[in-house]
Order: structure tokens, then C-alpha cells, then sequence
């Protein structure tokens, strides 16, 4: 199943998601079901905030950049109650997009190393180090399970600058190949 992507403004994105259990009602299909909704956005990485469910739970495929970065090839990964608990390297800038703010792209500097702790969707543990295109996609992702999206991490000027785009993409003034759920519409 698609599920529609929720649109900037909508206050499930600032939501603090929960930790589920592994008796989680349809956490097979979930799972699956976002996985789907990624590669029918032409998304990397989805998390289940973004498709009205404040749970920690998202999902990373980053095969289809694997030609521009080899490092990525078949890193394909479900994380649920995900925890990051170390940050650390060098600052580095990337330019980021979001399902969630279609149409948007910033340069936003996140820590090149990172270690996590996880279950899979097969509920075994796994607590792992992550650098580079790989910390970044993760970072990214994790950041929707605590109610952050990548604008809150530009520069305060930068932020200024966006408000007019932000506030016109939350009004529904975008262009987006998948369907969205705006901010006061109901997520089903």
C-alpha cells in the first residue's frame, strides 16, 4: 500500500514519535508499505512520521544513487526504536531535500560519524557505526522520528529566507509526482 506523504506544517511532523514492541499490530506490512511509498516518491529514506504515524520506525535505500556513490549500494535497512547515542567527526555541508518539502533543497551540515542502535525488521538488535553518505541518510531520517526537519538545521538567515516557500508549501503550492496530506487535512 502507498500511504500519501504529510506536507510541511502539519504538526504530526513535529510530533515526538514512540518506541513500539515487537507485537507492534502489522509492523511486517508497515514496514513494507513504506518501503513502497519510498520507491513510489523516488524518496532514499521515509519515516513513518512523514506518513502520519508518530512511531520510531523508518526505513533507507540508497541503491538508487549507488552509481554516484558506490558506498551505498545495497544499503537497504529497516531501523525501529532506533537510538543514536554517538555524533561526532567533522562538520559536514550536503544539500538535502525532503518528501515532506517538496521542491526544497538546503545545504545543511550534520557530524560524518555516527553510532546507533536499532532493531531490524526482524526485531534482532543492532548497534553499528555509520560514516559518511551513510551517517547522513541516517541522520536525516532519525531526525523525523524527534519532530526535526532538515530547514530547522540551515542558518537562522537562511531559515528567514525560506519562511515565504515554506509557508506556500504548506498551503499546498507545490508540484509532487505522490499524494500529499496538508497540514489540517486528516491523515487516514
Amino acid at each position: 500500500m502507498t500511504y500519501p506523504i504529510v506536507i510541511y506544517g502539519h504538526p504530526m511532523l513535529r510530533k515526538v514519535a514512540v518506541e513500539i514492541n515487537k507485537d507492534y499490530p502489522g509492523l511486517d506490512q508497515l514496514i513494507e508499505d513504506l518501503y513502497e511509498t519510498m520507491y513510489h516518491s523516488e524518496g532514499m529514506g521515509l519515516a513513518a512520521p512523514q506518513v502520519g504515524k508518530s512511531i520510531r520506525i523508518f526505513v533507507i535505500d540508497g541503491t538508487p544513487v549507488a552509481e554516484d556513490e558506490p558506498s551505498l549500494a545495497g544499503f537497504k535497512k529497516a531501523f525501529v526504536n532506533a537510538n543514536i547515542s554517538e555524533r561526532c567527526g567533522e562538520l559536514q555541508p550536503m544539500n538535502e531535500g525532503c518528501l515532506s518539502i517538496p521542491g526544497l533543497r538546503e545545504e545543511v551540515m550534520r557530524e560524518s560519524h555516527i553510532r546507533i542502535s536499532y532493531y531490524d525488521e526482524n526485531w534482532q538488535y543492532h548497534d553499528e557505526v555509520f560514516d559518511g553518505y551513510k551517517a547522513r541518510i541516517i541522520q536525516h531520517e532519525y531526525d523525523h522520528l524527534d519532530g526535526i526537519l532538515f530547514t530547522d538545521k540551515v542558518s537562522p538567515l537562511r531559515r528567514r529566507l525560506l519562511k515565504g516557500k515554506l509557508t506556500a508549501i504548506s498551503k499546498g503550492q507545490f508540484e509532487a509526482d505522490y499524494k500529499t496530506i496538508l497540514p489540517g487535512q486528516k491523515i487516514r
